[in-house]
């Protein structure tokens, strides 16, 4: 399982800078381009479904931080 920083750390190979100062706006974001990554065959099944539940376990927190 990898870390919110670890994933957003990957997310800048592609060039892909997420940061709108809302956490749960990045996580949306970051999902979108998940997602994106996915289907377009550059991350393979493994990867992508970590990512998904590091973004997941993220929302939890935030849920429970409100």
């Amino acid at each position: 399982m990898m870390t919110y920083f670890e994933l957003s750390q990957f997310m800048k190979t592609f060039q892909t800078y997420i940061y709108t100062g809302n956490r749960e706006a990045d996580l949306d974001l970051m999902e979108e381009e998940i997602q994106e990554l996915f289907r377009l065959g550059m991350i393979d099944v493994r990867f992508f479904r970590d990512a998904k539940l590091t973004i997941i376990k993220e929302r939890q927190v935030l849920s429970d931080k409100n």
